[in-house]
């Protein structure tokens, strides 16, 4: 596989990992989320326990409103902190 290929599986794996652990296992409850955001983006987000930070961040990916993210919105979030990663990095080379 290629290494965009290894990352889109890595990005699928991770997502299904949290996903199966309450109620619809396409979907991300709040505290699946929850759990994903700490053990997988800890490093970006700090631990998190606060929670009207949490509900803060789920409610901003909870773009149509439904409850729960969806692998749409979960990609929507990694599409989004790669790039700000990018420019981060970009902006510390010059």
């Amino acid at each position: 596989m290629s290494q965009v290929q290894q990352g889109m599986a890595l990005l699928i794996s991770a997502f299904h990992k949290y996903s199966v652990k309450e109620g619809d296992k396409c979907t991300l409850s709040k505290g699946e989320l929850k759990d994903l955001l700490t053990a997988e983006l800890g490093d970006v987000f700090g631990k998190s326990t606060d929670q009207k930070a949490v509900d803060k961040i789920f409610k901003d990916l909870d773009a149509n409103s439904d409850g729960v993210v969806d692998f749409q919105e979960y990609v929507t979030l990694v599409a989004c902190l790669t790039m700000l990663c990018n420019d981060f990095f970009n902006k510390n080379k010059k």
